[in-house]
């Protein structure tokens, strides 16, 4: 699989910085003034620094409010789980704990979203059977 691209605003770089970094577990790669790139799980994401940032709309799956616009990654189980612990031992809140989607069915998934420190929503999912990951 090829590693995506995906760039992101911030209002504050260098705590979205230390939050992807030290709470999510990414790697710095280049950084400028005004934005660093970050190896994320073998992708590349970029926090751009801007002025100021928009409201957040939200659209119900589940019973949730899910943020409209997020990003994250598809992680094998464990290392999902591991991820979730690691932010519950950092204080990271989570905008949707940790939840099993589609329990016992084609497309079973573990979710949870967490916010960064400009309020980007992140997710990370993970699937019983990888195979399923588009299973309708």
């Amino acid at each position: 699989m090829q590693p995506f691209h995906l760039a992101f605003p911030t209002t504050d770089l260098a705590a979205t910085r230390a939050f992807l970094v030290d709470a999510i577990g990414a790697r710095v790669g280049r950084e400028s003034e005004r934005w660093v790139d970050f190896d994320l799980f073998g992708h590349q994401v970029t926090a751009h620094l801007v002025d100021a940032a928009g409201a957040a709309p939200t659209n119900p799956v589940d019973g949730r409010a899910v943020p409209a616009f997020h990003f994250g990654v598809v992680l094998d189980w464990n290392a999902w789980e591991a991820l979730a612990e690691r932010l519950r031992e950092r204080g990271v809140p989570f905008v949707i704990e940790p939840y099993v989607r589609f329990a016992g069915k084609p497309g079973e998934q573990g979710t949870f979203f967490v916010r960064d420190p400009a309020g980007t929503a992140l997710e990370f999912k993970t699937f019983r059977d990888m195979d399923h990951l588009f299973a309708t």
